[in-house]
């Protein structure tokens, strides 16, 4: 675990975990500027969840309320898209804990972080097979194939996080689980997730 240190934040309605990907299209020119800067210096920004409320910077709206643990992203891949907005395409890489907040003048808001170390590679044990299957049948899907995702089915870690950030798990679900720091209690959970999407006990 490092230092705490601040960081540019990109408050967003979905939940980011490690080894996730997620496109995005940028459009508001606090965000161009935060892209174009994290290219230039080859930095990246953390992604807040947005727990309650607006996104934090509209002007004379409600403040959102920001979950207290996101996570770290870097630019994977850029373009324009056929609408004209700029297209990115972000990679979770680290969690960290959000202690505050402030907002800068263009709107853009920055936070006190704690970044945690990125998880190591944790093998995978006979009875997480399991995951393993469904992590590879969902890879076959023509939306997960664009993602490009290169997923070490070796690690847990990323065998878990990426069935996660895949599923179409309730945003809060995606939250619970990224701030939980075993790698035990991520799985049993996730694992009962399962059962219930497929209608086992």
């Amino acid at each position: 675990m490092s230092a705490m240190t601040e960081i540019p934040l990109f408050p967003l309605s979905a939940v980011l975990l490690p080894f996730g990907r997620v496109p995005l299209q940028i459009f508001e020119q606090r965000y161009l500027d935060l892209v174009r800067e994290c290219m230039r210096s080859d930095s990246g920004f953390g992604v807040a969840w947005i727990r309650r409320g607006e996104e934090v910077a509209q002007r004379g709206g409600a403040r959102a309320e920001l979950g207290d643990w996101g996570c770290y992203a870097r630019i994977v891949d850029w373009d324009q898209l056929n609408n004209g907005l700029l297209g990115i395409t972000i990679e979770g890489r680290q969690r960290f804990a959000l202690h505050s907040t402030r907002v800068e003048a263009s709107g853009l808001v920055r936070g006190q972080a704690t970044l945690y170390e990125p998880p190591g590679v944790t093998p995978v044990l006979p009875q997480w097979h399991s995951l393993v299957d469904v992590l590879r049948s969902l890879e076959t899907h023509p939306h997960v194939q664009r993602m490009n995702l290169s997923i070490d089915y070796d690690n847990i870690w990323q065998v878990a996080y990426s069935l996660i950030q895949l599923l179409p798990l309730d945003e809060a679900l995606k939250y619970a689980l990224l701030a939980m720091d075993e790698v035990e209690e991520v799985v049993a959970e996730l694992d009962a997730l399962l059962n219930q999407i497929s209608g086992e006990d």
